[in-house]
């Protein structure tokens, strides 16, 4: 019966999407011959009003004038359903033809709940929790009047030093590619059938992740194969999701900036993808096109359109340009309305032309945000997505008893707990590290100090202070950086455990926040090797956007947590953890690099002529003279309360021919004394092919349970489709020969198993 049925079923389901489609584009095309030049043009307009949360250096000026005239196709940067209704009655009861506004903001990772930075998500290696964290965005979004969210940002980063590692997914097209999907799948759900969806953005289209010398805003220089094989699969992914929007990047491709490089945004996103959503620029990355080196004003706007850009984003390059760029055959007529088409036909998937007003509910913020079930998300969430480094002699899960010293800067810093692109939030409504642990840690006696401030370098401070003056991340305390870490120490001496919350300020990382230096600032170098010589065990709590350079910290600690920057509910997830009410699970996606010097470093590496083996140095071999070539933290790594082995890799067959599945197993076992749960991560190497591969290339994982004494036999079915790679000519296929399928905790640690597949 249900053989029979579902032919009918997608037969049905085709032709109502045809019909759909059908009725919305009569509707369109009866608009739009309605619609002057100029009210086209209007369309292609995204502006951010004066006094909202501004993102960038520019703002635009006269928007309730310009949406009177039809010159504005949608807003940024405002929230609350009184400031959203207001400017879409403006547009559809004050312009000519009463076409609503689309309503945008950078929805990074989470709205007004916030969860963990998008880095931190990522270490959670759990898909489902991603999208739900999403969900729950998009929700708080419509009921603050929004209906677009600028995210997900799925740029692969290799780069610590990029501010902006923070916002992705890490280093791998993998990984990257599933959290995208899962990204896009919470905002969008089904089609927008409920108001409490938002339309997804991805960004930044494309390679941005990959910007020279980590240094935000920078040139991108790659060859096609790397494009391809190891870049651009997070953005496919999100398309294929059915992302309804794309941004465009800052970075130049083969010597084209993004936003007008047609290659990038019709040849690859429209013609080889098959993309039907619109395209928008980034703020203002448009008119910067001229500091590029490609034209003038005019120049770059016609540029922008010709390559498939369809909304400008703040330049206002278009609104000010495209009829004159028309007059002079610059542009098409067919070009400008194919753009226009493509921002109303999101217009109208959204329902707004049904009822502009859909997303705008003044009864939804006091039910919808920041509710007690939401706040309870961003702690289970943030929870999964702690990474523990280090765990000497099993000084954690901390005894809810004795004494307990909490020093830091960051102990009891509300400021400093959402993390950066935290637009919409309200960090008072934050709980620090402290209040957690006072609200977790039983009749445990909590002494706090401060110990040092996050930096005493004054022109540190002024930079990381420059996004909010008024509410300063980083603070100088009255007393001396010596009497700070005196406190500091005599309230360690009084307790049998210290608890050191040090790290970045929320904005070190992020856009505009690339560091040279990523190591610790010196103030909190020094509290640390101060309480180190008290001899009590000391456990590092580390808030960072990005991975660091913590050789000193890693070998001094007791033990390492790596909390990233958690959310609104951060202090009472990080308590869960200390305490052992939940066990760390996470498992770090960006490679912790030795040093500075390293960088780029990454796991998915190539071999070079004379590969260094992890011997001993040796003269003539690709490898360093003062440090090893290994990150001090490589990808996948990440420790639990538990004990996790592995078994040796078991394949049902050694041989195989064609479209045949080979199914891999092992077996893991739980050798602690606590339950946990345990990522198992697939690798597959190809150690000959007609072009270099990597050394390997993570392609499954699954997240397992498992209390104390407990295995589990873990299985994947491995196929042709993840042994395909990119070919000289951009051929997508797989070669015949010996495959590696390796299977372990992290990317460095691994059992393998050795079989022959032929064509």
């Amino acid at each position: 019966m249900k053989k029979t049925l579902l032919p009918a079923l997608l037969l049905f389901a085709t032709m109502h999407a045809q019909a759909q489609d059908a009725k919305m584009n009569t509707f369109i095309t009866n608009l739009m011959s309605k619609m002057t030049v100029d009210e086209k043009i209007g369309q292609l307009n995204l502006v951010i009003p004066g006094g909202s949360a501004v993102t960038g250096s520019v703002v635009s000026k006269d928007v309730d004038d310009k949406i009177r005239k039809g010159q504005v196709g949608g807003l940024f940067g405002i929230t609350g359903p009184d400031k959203v209704r207001q400017a879409q009655k403006i547009a559809v009861d004050g312009s000519r033809l009463h076409i609503p506004l689309i309503f945008g903001l950078d929805v990074i990772h989470g709205h007004k709940t916030m969860f963990p930075i998008p880095l931190g998500l990522s270490c959670s290696w759990d898909t489902a929790l991603i999208k739900k964290s999403a969900s729950i965005a998009a929700s708080e979004a419509t009921a603050d009047g929004l209906n677009w969210a600028f995210s997900p940002m799925v740029d692969i980063a290799r780069d610590a030093r990029w501010g902006r590692i923070s916002e992705g997914s890490g280093e791998d097209p993998f990984l990257g590619s599933q959290i995208a999907k899962a990204m896009v799948q919470g905002y969008q759900g089904t089609g927008y059938k409920s108001a409490r969806n938002v339309m997804a953005c991805v960004k930044h289209f494309a390679l941005y992740g990959a910007a020279e010398a980590g240094r935000e805003y920078n040139t991108v220089d790659m060859s096609k194969i790397k494009m391809y094989e190891y870049y651009l699969p997070p953005y496919k992914a999100a398309i294929d999701a059915g992302a309804a929007s794309i941004m465009s990047s800052f970075n130049e491709i083969d010597g084209v900036p993004a936003t007008g490089n047609k290659w990038l945004l019709t040849d690859l996103l429209r013609t080889q993808w098959g993309f039907k959503g619109f395209v928008v620029s980034d703020y203002t990355s448009l008119s910067e096109m001229t500091n590029h080196g490609v034209g003038d004003y005019q120049a770059v706007s016609a540029l922008a359109l010709n390559a498939g850009l369809d909304m400008d984003m703040v330049a206002e390059g278009f609104l000010n340009t495209l009829k004159k760029s028309l007059t002079e055959g610059k542009v098409t007529q067919k070009q400008i309305d194919d753009a226009c088409r493509r921002i109303l036909e999101a217009k109208y998937k959204l329902g707004l032309f049904d009822d502009p007003y859909r997303f705008i509910d003044e009864s939804r913020p006091a039910k919808d945000i920041l509710s007690d079930e939401n706040r309870k998300a961003a702690r289970e969430i943030a929870a999964h997505s702690f990474v523990l480094l280090k765990n000497n002699a099993g000084i954690l899960p901390l005894k809810k008893s004795g004494t307990l010293a909490v020093v830091g800067p960051l102990a009891d810093s509300k400021r400093n707990m959402l993390g950066t692109w935290s637009v919409a939030g309200d960090y008072t409504k934050s709980v620090t590290l402290l209040e957690g642990i006072k609200n977790v840690a039983g009749d445990v006696n909590v002494i706090y100090a401060k110990g040092a401030n996050i930096t005493d370098d004054p022109f540190l401070i002024k930079r990381a202070n420059a996004l909010d003056a008024n509410a300063k991340e980083i603070t100088t305390d009255a007393k001396s950086p010596d009497a700070l870490i005196s406190d500091a120490v005599d309230a360690a001496s009084k307790a049998d455990v210290i608890i050191a919350a040090v790290g970045e300020s929320a904005d070190m990382t992020g856009e505009s926040s690339s560091r040279a230096d990523i190591s610790l600032p010196e103030s909190q170098e020094n509290l640390l090797k101060a309480l180190v010589k008290t001899g009590k065990p000391v456990v590092i709590v580390l808030f960072n956007g990005r991975p660091l350079v913590l050789n000193w910290e890693s070998a001094n600690a007791n033990a390492l947590l790596d909390v990233w920057f958690g959310g609104t509910e951060a202090g009472n997830a990080i308590a869960d953890v200390l305490f052992g009410n939940y066990s760390p699970s996470g498992k770090i996606t960006a490679s912790f690099p030795m040093s500075v010097g390293q960088i780029p470093v990454y796991y998915n590496h190539k071999n070079t002529g004379r590969p260094y083996n992890g011997e001993d140095f040796a003269k003539f071999k690709s490898d360093y003279l003062d440090i090893p070539n290994e990150p001090l933290y490589p990808f996948g790594f990440g420790l639990s309360y538990g004990n996790f082995t592995y078994g040796d890799v078991k394949v049902d067959k050694t041989t195989l021919k064609g479209n045949e599945t080979l199914t891999a197993t092992v077996t893991v076992t739980n050798t602690g004394k606590y339950g946990g749960e345990e990522t198992v991560q697939l690798y597959i190497s190809d150690p000959v092919a007609s072009v270099t591969r990597s050394v390997e290339d993570l392609k499954g994982f699954k997240k397992i349970t498992l209390q104390p004494g407990e295995s589990k036999d873990v299985t994947f079915a491995v196929t042709t489709d993840m042994l395909k790679f990119y070919s000289n000519n951009l051929k997508y296929d797989w070669e015949a020969g010996q495959f590696f399928v390796r299977i372990g905790g992290n990317s460095h640690d691994v059992k393998s198993a050795s079989v022959m597949w032929s064509k």
